[in-house]
């Protein structure tokens, strides 16, 4: 469930939705699972958390990021 940048909105599933006349829809407020907007949403949210853990998001290749220890080590995530 990852945040929405923009606005989305949804039909009401059949069976949640009240006697009325109209066509109802619901704002969604977080990215549910087949959602068009949920990777990115899911990426988002774990590029900025494992930024926090000190590493860098590569330029080149947005899915690798790389953190350099004060040993010398290094250690690289790709997802």
């Amino acid at each position: 469930n990852g945040e929405l940048e923009e606005e989305v909105y949804m039909e009401i599933p059949p069976g949640f939705e009240k006697n009325s006349s109209g066509r109802l829809v619901c704002k969604l407020e977080k990215a549910l699972y087949g959602l068009k907007q949920s990777p990115r949403a899911w990426f988002d949210r774990f590029a900025k958390s494992i930024v926090k853990f000190g590493y860098t998001q590569c330029q080149a290749d947005h899915t690798l990021f790389v953190k350099f220890s004060s040993t010398g080590k290094l250690a690289i995530l790709i997802v």
